[in-house]
């Protein structure tokens, strides 16, 4: 079993399931399933659907040292 990222894992329950996050960003519900993390080519449309910030999904491309700028 794989664990998923927490932030990924609140994204979907601030949307309300994998289900509705993968509707609202017009994917299968399978292709969310797969992610251990939030796809860089998708963190933008994660943020705006989920609230969740950039910086939290994927600190490793969105650092948290730019959002204070």
């Amino acid at each position: 079993m794989t664990t998923i990222d927490p932030s990924l894992a609140l994204a979907i329950d601030r949307v309300g399931s994998a289900s509705e996050l993968a509707r609202k960003l017009g994917i299968t519900p399978a292709a969310v399933l797969q992610w251990q993390r939030v796809p860089v080519s998708r963190v933008l449309s994660v943020e705006r659907i989920s609230g969740i910030s950039r910086h939290v999904l994927r600190p490793d491309f969105y650092p948290p040292s730019e959002a204070a700028e």
